[in-house]
């Protein structure tokens, strides 16, 4: 019976479309829309009913620590700074493994440099065979040195797959690349050994640009001459 029932064709309806003259105010709000737009609305008169009642039986002698250790900004609470929440032998000890970690990076980089190198060096150096060609005069002479050229670009181009020569450029690519990352990283380690050499207690001075024997961008520091027992 429900087959017969499903058989039969039945109107499609539609909902009703925004009229021609309320086209300038967007779509027509649908039930739904309105139950979502409802709750957000109720959703926020409850929060400020809530906090109105907070206000009003709030105790005056209240207090807690976050009233002398945040400050409104916009209105917004945010928490001071907590940058003196470590103390110095901590972070001494934070940039100690800090440095360690850079390090370890160099290392690792420098490693996989001399392994691409090696890689490439055993492709480029190809075994040759030399000839030993004898002109009569000088124009002979360059034009068997321009036909050898030839030759031996054909010959280099030619021995290889093409599949091959784009992996290899890829290789140097990245060979190239990862010599830039660790001039970078050999940069910032010695930065942050120079920070770290600056914490350890001990009279410093910076030196001016005329007491440099090597003129640098970077600060130079002179550490006084203290005897040791």
């Amino acid at each position: 019976m429900s087959s017969f029932k499903n058989a039969i064709p039945r109107r499609a309806h539609k909902e009703r479309a925004q009229p021609q003259a309320r086209k300038k105010f967007g779509l027509l709000e649908k039930h739904k829309d309105y139950v979502v737009r409802a709750t957000a609305f109720h959703k926020k008169e409850q929060a400020l009913q809530k906090l109105k009642e907070k206000a009003a039986f709030r105790n005056p002698d209240e207090f807690y620590f976050k009233m002398v250790k945040t400050k409104t900004v916009d209105g917004v609470h945010k928490l001071e700074s907590q940058a003196n929440k470590y103390t110095p032998e901590e972070l001494m000890l934070m940039k100690t493994q800090d440095i360690g970690y850079i390090l370890q990076k160099v290392q690792s980089e420098k490693k996989k440099i001399e392994k691409l190198t090696a890689m490439l060096h055993s492709l480029d150096n190809q075994p040759s065979n030399k000839r030993v060609y004898y002109a009569e005069d000088r124009e002979e002479a360059e034009e068997l040195a321009s036909k050898a050229s030839e030759r031996s670009n054909l010959a280099a181009s030619g021995n290889l797959p093409s599949s091959i020569r784009r992996k290899t450029a890829t290789s140097y690519r990245e060979l190239e690349a990862r010599k830039s990352r660790v001039r970078d990283l050999e940069k910032v380690y010695m930065d942050m050994a120079m920070q770290k050499e600056l914490q350890k207690s001990g009279r410093k001075r910076k030196l001016r640009e005329e007491e440099l024997v090597n003129p640098t961008t970077k600060p130079v520091y002179k550490w006084r001459q203290e005897r040791k027992r």
